[in-house]
């Protein structure tokens, strides 16, 4: 049997104490601010990066270095037999791409997963990948099965500001403006390669019984699951250092549906530069089966 490491990059939300702890690598994503570089959980943390959000920094991501990626990669293949890389999705960045080119001088040692997941679905989509290694299969197998159940998850995001989304050119600042003013909380979706508007709502109330419902929807008519959704992980994820919100949310979700643990990790960093602080989402993901 192969000795497969998985790698994914920190937009994953798995920090790299977690990552020691159970069993994988994460590859700290770049950002500039104010023309520094700093790589997430390294020498950027969630509460340095939000300040210098938030007094306007002028902030950037960019993508994992070719050399430090090769660096990695070559190191892990002095101790592993294959890499099964998972990096976040290519609709969202380049580093997709820029992996699968580099992937080609290895003779399919590294086998990189293009399953456009991010954040808490992104975490799973690893996970999953360390349990199919365990249970013997191949760096080329995973990533077959990771591909093919990539649209077996979702997420919706409901965001406090519309300033972030102005900013990056997501919607104008005339959209801005008038959504301020009305005070509209629009809810976004990812579903598989980009971020799109899904719905919009008035209050945080409105926005997240928006995304339950439209949660609930997915579990009856894209993954056709019971009504307990047994098949499926329910996961919440929020940007910001106030979790407050976050946990009345993941509590309500837990009354919801006992029988869950529910999962409750920040966004990426990469994702809260263009929603910032506030941020609300609510994801599901449909579990491995047993017999993969």
């Amino acid at each position: 049997m192969s000795k497969i490491a998985v790698v994914t990059d920190s937009n994953s939300g798995i920090t790299q104490a977690q990552a020691k702890a159970c069993g994988v690598t994460v590859l700290p994503m770049p950002f500039y601010i104010n023309e520094e570089l700093f790589y997430e959980d390294i020498n950027l943390s969630q509460e340095d990066f939000y300040a210098k959000l938030e007094g306007n920094a002028d902030i950037s991501t960019s993508q994992p270095a070719v050399g430090d990626v090769l660096d990695l990669w070559n190191s892990l293949l002095k101790e592993y037999d294959e890499i099964v890389h998972i990096p976040m999705s290519s609709g969202l960045s380049g580093s997709c791409e820029t992996a699968i080119m580099l992937a080609q001088d290895f003779d399919g040692k590294v086998q990189v997963v293009n399953n456009q997941r991010i954040s808490v679905t992104q975490r799973q989509a690893v996970l999953d990948a360390k349990t199919l290694a365990e249970r013997g299969k191949s760096a080329a197998e995973i990533r077959e099965y990771l591909e093919r159940t990539k649209f077996d998850s979702s997420i919706y995001i409901t965001v406090d500001t519309l300033k972030y989304l102005k900013k990056g050119g997501r919607i104008t600042p005339a959209a801005a403006a008038l959504g301020t003013l009305l005070r509209i909380k629009p809810v976004l979706q990812i579903q598989g390669e980009k971020l799109d508007a899904f719905s919009k709502a008035r209050t945080m109330k409105q926005a997240k019984a928006t995304m339950l419902h439209a949660m609930q929807a997915d579990f009856k008519d894209r993954f056709h699951t019971d009504e307990q959704a047994e098949e499926m992980w329910i996961q919440v994820a929020y940007s910001g250092t106030d979790r407050t919100e976050a946990e009345a949310f993941k509590a309500e979700l837990q009354a919801l549906y006992p029988n869950h643990e529910i999962v409750m990790d920040p966004l990426s960093l990469s994702v809260s530069c263009h929603i910032g602080p506030g941020a609300l989402a609510i994801a599901c993901t449909k579990k491995l089966a047993e017999n993969k």
